[in-house]
């Protein structure tokens, strides 16, 4: 938890108590159901929450936008903004549906309301608009921005993010030049300064 009071100061009492939960809960559900890599378990909260997070130090959500997390797996990086942004509605998406039942025990264990969640792939959903996607690790950036498109309102407004926010790691040339798109890229260790963040990227496609 000192990792995040390092980056983000002024955290609510609830947001401090779900954030301190998240450990525990993910450890007792990790047992069962393999979402998270073991050996991470001990650097949870810079790996998969501050990394999740990186997200909020770049964009604020305002009460009321739509995020769809594309490829949740055990809820990240869904969970954590959820809980940093609880007046912004989440829809969390995976295919693996005992990753998502993680997600669901997590998410009621520490009382996050303002979540839904779907089993599914992503270019099979219909009759749902959101106005940002989030995505980490999932896919290549061609991939995202295909599946991304068709789920994001129409709108021209530029007073918040709207389009696909994803988390990469590497050499990402190749990837945004196959990708026939020109996103925004931030390095992530210059966002937070941790070991673990260098060669890791935050990209923003608006669409």
């Amino acid at each position: 938890m000192e990792v995040l009071h390092k980056y983000f100061s002024g955290l609510t009492p609830e947001q401090e108590r779900q954030f301190a939960a998240l450990k525990t809960i993910y450890i007792k559900w990790n047992e069962k159901i393999n979402v998270i890599s073991r050996k991470d378990m001990e650097n949870f909260y810079v790996h998969h929450v501050l990394h999740s997070l990186s997200i909020a130090n770049k964009f604020n959500f305002d009460e009321g936008l739509s995020v769809m997390d594309l490829g949740t797996g055990g809820g990240f990086p869904g969970i954590p903004l959820s809980i940093f942004f609880p007046r912004v509605k989440f829809h969390l998406v995976d295919s693996v549906n005992k990753k998502l039942n993680v997600v669901k025990e997590v998410a009621a264990a520490i009382g996050i309301k303002n979540i839904t969640i779907q089993q599914s792939r992503a270019e099979d959903i219909v009759n749902a608009k959101f106005d940002v996607v989030v995505s980490r690790a999932v896919a290549p950036l061609k991939d995202l921005l295909k599946w991304s498109k068709p789920l994001l309102n129409k709108n021209n407004r530029t007073d918040y993010p709207h389009g696909l926010i994803c988390l990469k790691g590497g050499d990402l040339t190749k990837e945004i030049y196959e990708s026939n798109s020109k996103p925004y890229v931030w390095e992530i260790e210059k966002l937070f300064n941790e070991e673990y963040f260098k060669n890791k990227f935050m990209i923003y496609q608006p669409i």
